[in-house]
């Protein structure tokens, strides 16, 4: 404890006296002015320590703290807390000597956590690091926050929750751990069943997306991010970029990676109550039980506000209440039972609403009434819920006895608030929770296979236009891209005076739309840069001039290249916008939405994050109202929605191709008799031309590797084609795991293969390839695919070493498949820096022991039936 202390109410002497009451082994007070602290003997720096220490806790100023990061590193200690304040939040100096520290961090491969934070505590373990002079008590949730001040209010929350951590941790400045890291080891702690996140800025992105999207498939993570701003579109070259905020941005992020997010710091603990109930919602249709009007009312109110849904109950559901019910019951949802009903009547109508087909979850609200007690419905409720697989959760409202009955049901499982507000705030967010996984756990349809196009020609646009000092395409250039990429565009012919646009309209026919061409007029509409519905060339010589001599009054500095013309579309259904931003957290990001010249006042849109598939596509569509009106509107033709999703998928390929793109706008994506024709488009470069180290700068979630597709032939001339896997391939990995032999299976996977679940088998298809990797062999056998074997490997969270599996359907075992997969699998890992591969086999499997030693592996110990093999990489 380097700045350790006895002066009291000191940040020192708490954090001393917190790691004196820990159960750790060995604590060092460092404070050159002291001989004695507390009881312990003080050294005077880190070197007079006798011993090694494996953690050093900093709170001194902050212009010392460089040199006793330094003086840590040499002396070989592992991890640094630094709780000091006076770094970059004071300003340039603050943020030089936080980049010292980086330095030595470094230097000697130390992990801090700080600075300017209140350090960490972990109850099971029984440390406590932090300044706040509170143990947490021991539980299964671990809090994260990048706030050290609301530490203190949310322990006097969860005290009043009775609410455990098996984590509270503050994260500072992120100089070094950030999100990313905490969620990757919190993923395989086995005390923590939930992660709660105060957060205000992400950090690094791409890390947070990776470690989120990997931990949401075991365990909830519930975000509450305040500051709902729009900061970055002052600087927007787009409608886009004006229309996507940062809150929507990171509201899209979260949704990608399975995060709930909450819309009040107290919800975080009232949804993480019952994140890991695996009770989740089956939708958004809600069934409510009261025996008063009033609260049946606000739980409605709250409900449709918060976007759930009240059920609808079928007409048996509506019989059988009419039999349980007095006839002057409610007649619908909300079900009053009334202020007079006992338990049965209780019982009836709970029961009732479970059996419905059309009702998700069940909301059961008690007021204190005389025929009934808190405790005897609370039982009630109890009964009922061990019936059903459907989510029950309860609001009971009333004084000292109430708030009994509300902790037994909350420790019989059952979800319990103070208000039916609470409990149907913390219902819709479980849906939503419920929702993104879905989300996650969704496999795409097979979109048509299409060439790649030739990126060579669009590389040269760009850098001719970098070279020129450009930043934005015209509209030509433009529409290159997207009809490179398979996206239906009208063809601008650009002209540089009234004679050329003559001839030009009278070769492709009236009625024509002529742009003014000036990357320096963002928007064209503005400055009468547009001319619609020309129809003959009367009509043209008069628009050509009018718009010249307009452009030139309302934009006299802008420097005007020509006039483009193209054909009018002349039946136009539906106008929408497709566009993607770079985002400073979260790089690329694609926005799809009601279009036109009012579409950033409308404001309906949605945002997803690329790459995306075919199912994500959809899913961009349908949170639109957009995708309403396109289905068919008063008489109008249907859009082709599946034409739609191409585009998209097109479009996020588009970006995933090219980094130096950062802002783009296709609007409007017009609809005419079905088809999807972009009408205009603008595409805005980088500044300058960047160097980038990684391939996609620009994303945080890694595009499928189609780079690493290669084809191979077994011995007999099969041919077969070796590939990353994709979520796509869930139908063909079923196939195959469930044709393997019980050999092969006892083999491979050392146990019975159990149930084969789609969650199960998504996390198989539908993988990270930043941290994980499967290569599939697929042959084609009479027009149909088939994979005949897999080889993947899992990344370690810090990224030093990954674990292997193999298996190969029993008709190709010993021709040489498996010897490739493990080849192709080496080659990448090594490509992605790792220094270890691993895995276990069992001892029996000569087989396979005898492929690893053919490979390069050694054994390097045996536990019985299971032989461990490794491959050093580097």
């Amino acid at each position: 404890m380097i700045g350790a202390s006895d002066v009291e109410g000191s940040v020192g002497r708490t954090i001393l006296t917190n790691l004196l009451d820990s159960r750790v082994k060995e604590i060092f007070p460092v404070n050159p002015g002291k001989r004695m602290l507390l009881g312990h003997e003080s050294y005077p720096d880190i070197g007079a320590i006798p011993g090694h220490a494996d953690l050093a806790v900093i709170a001194t100023p902050a212009t010392g703290v460089p040199r006793l990061v330094e003086e840590c590193g040499k002396a070989g200690v592992g991890g640094v807390v630094i709780v000091s304040t006076g770094f970059r939040e004071t300003g340039p100096e603050g943020l030089l000597l936080e980049r010292e520290i980086g330095e030595s961090r470094r230097r000697y491969g130390m992990r801090i956590l700080g600075p300017n934070c209140i350090g960490f505590a972990r109850p099971h373990g029984g440390i406590n690091t932090m300044v706040i002079d509170t143990l947490p008590p021991p539980g299964n949730i671990a809090f994260v926050s990048q706030s050290g001040a609301l530490g203190d209010a949310v322990l006097d929350w969860a005290k009043d929750l009775h609410v455990g951590f098996s984590m509270f941790l503050s994260l500072g400045s992120m100089g070094d751990i950030g999100f990313g890291d905490v969620i990757d080891y919190l993923g395989d702690d086995p005390d923590t069943r939930s992660i709660l996140i105060y957060l205000e800025g992400i950090g690094d992105g791409r890390k947070f997306m990776s470690a989120a999207r990997a931990f949401a498939f075991r365990k909830p993570i519930v975000v509450f991010k305040p500051g709902r701003f729009a900061e970055s579109a002052k600087a927007a070259r787009s409608h886009t970029g004006a229309m996507a905020g940062d809150d929507a941005i990171y509201e899209a992020a979260f949704k990608r990676a399975g995060v709930v997010r909450v819309e009040q710091v107290a919800d975080l603990f009232d949804a993480a109550s019952v994140l890991d109930s695996h009770r989740l919602p089956w939708g958004p249709r809600l069934a409510i039980v009261t025996a008063a009007g009033g609260p049946g009312v606000m739980a409605t109110d709250a409900l449709i506000d918060h976007g759930g849904k009240l059920a609808h109950l079928s007409p048996e559901t509506m019989e059988a209440l009419e039999c349980a019910l007095p006839p002057y019951w409610s007649k619908g949802n909300p079900i009053d039972v009334l202020g007079d009903a006992d338990t049965a009547r209780y019982a009836d109508a709970i029961a009732a609403s479970l059996e419905d087909p059309g009702v998700d979850g069940l909301l059961v609200i008690y007021v204190p009434i005389r025929t009934a007690g808190p405790h005897d419905i609370a039982r009630v409720v109890i009964e009922s819920a061990r019936k059903t697989g459907k989510s029950v959760i309860a609001a009971w409202m009333g004084g000292q006895e109430v708030r009994r009955a509300r902790e037994m049901l909350i420790q019989n499982g059952i979800p319990a608030y103070e208000t039916p507000d609470q409990a149907v705030r913390t219902y819709v967010n479980m849906f939503r929770y419920r929702a993104n996984l879905d989300l996650l756990y969704e496999t795409p349809s097979e979109l048509p296979e299409q060439k790649a196009p030739d990126k060579g020609p669009l590389r040269r646009v760009i850098r001719e236009a970098t070279l020129q000092g450009k930043t934005v395409l015209n509209e030509k250039e433009s529409k290159d891209f997207l009809i490179s990429y398979g996206i239906p565009s009208t063809l601008p012919r650009v002209t540089r005076t009234a004679e050329e646009a003559l001839g030009a309209a009278r070769e492709m026919g009236y009625p024509v739309v002529i742009k003014i061409i000036s990357t320096d007029i963002p928007d064209r509409i503005d400055v009468g840069g547009v001319i619609t519905g020309i129809t003959s060339d009367d009509q043209l010589r008069d628009a050509y001039a009018r718009m010249m001599r307009e452009v030139k009054e309302r934009a006299p500095a802008a420097a005007v290249e020509g006039i483009t013309l193209q054909k009018m579309v002349e039946t136009v259904d539906y106008e929408l916008i497709l566009g993607s931003k770079r985002d400073t957290d979260f790089g690329s990001v694609i926005l799809f939405g009601m279009g036109g010249i009012a579409s950033d006042l409308i404001g309906d849109f949605s945002i997803g994050l690329p790459p995306l598939n075919q199912a994500l596509a959809k899913r961009l569509m349908e949170e639109t109202k957009a995708y309403k009106l396109i289905r068919g509107y008063k008489g109008k033709t249907p859009a082709n929605l599946q034409e739609i999703e191409k585009i998209l998928v097109n479009f996020s390929h588009m970006i995933v191709d090219f980094p130096e793109i950062v802002e783009i706008d296709i609007n409007p994506l017009a609809i005419s008799r079905g088809m999807p024709c972009a009408l205009d488009a603008r595409i805005a470069l980088e500044a300058r031309s960047v160097e980038h180290t990684s391939p996609y700068p620009h994303l945080v979630i890694t595009p499928y590797p189609s780079s690493l597709t290669a084809d191979w032939k077994l011995p007999d001339g099969t041919n077969v084609v070796l590939r990353a896997i994709r979520p796509e391939d869930e139908p063909l990995e079923r196939e195959l795991l469930e044709s393997l032999s019980p050999e092969t299976i006892r083999k491979r996977l050392f146990s019975s293969l159990g149930e084969l679940t789609h969650e199960r088998l998504v996390t198989f298809c539908n993988i990270d390839y930043d941290r994980q990797m499967a290569i599939v062999a697929e042959i084609t056998e009479k027009g149909r695919r088939r994979i005949i074997g897999v080889a993947r490997f899992f990344v370690d969270p810090y990224r030093n070493s990954c674990k292997f599996a193999l298996v190969v359907h029993d008709e190709f075992q010993e021709k040489g498949l498996g010897y490739r997969l493990m080849e192709m699998l080496i080659e990448i890992a090594r490509k992605k820096g790792l220094h270890e591969m691993a895995g276990e086999v069992l001892t029996e499997n000569r087989t396979m022991l005898g492929l690893m030693k053919k490979l390069g592996f050694t054994r390097e110990w045996m536990q019985g039936w299971l032989t461990n093999v490794s491959l050093l990489l580097n």
